[in-house]
């Protein structure tokens, strides 16, 4: 199982709409508003088979609204 974050910048005053359109999927595991350069970082996990970047891609940045994006992927959980 692969962990990554994608944090979301949406276009001005769409930051909600997105995350509905996120929550709708069932694929993220938690989605959160953040304050900063990006609107909302958003938590997945996936199968070691799934390439990272065509999931972002496909699934993601073709959600409407969504700006630009940046991917974060967690290497080791420390418990």
């Amino acid at each position: 199982m692969k962990t990554f974050f994608v944090q979301i910048k949406c276009e001005i005053g769409k930051t909600y709409e997105v995350s509905d359109s996120l929550l709708s999927m069932n694929l993220a595991s938690e989605i959160y508003s953040t304050a900063g350069r990006f609107d909302i970082m958003a938590k997945f996990h996936v199968d070691n088979e799934t390439d990272i970047g065509l999931f972002v891609n496909e699934f993601l940045l073709q959600l409407k609204n969504v700006k630009d994006s940046e991917t974060i992927i967690a290497f080791k959980a420390f418990l």
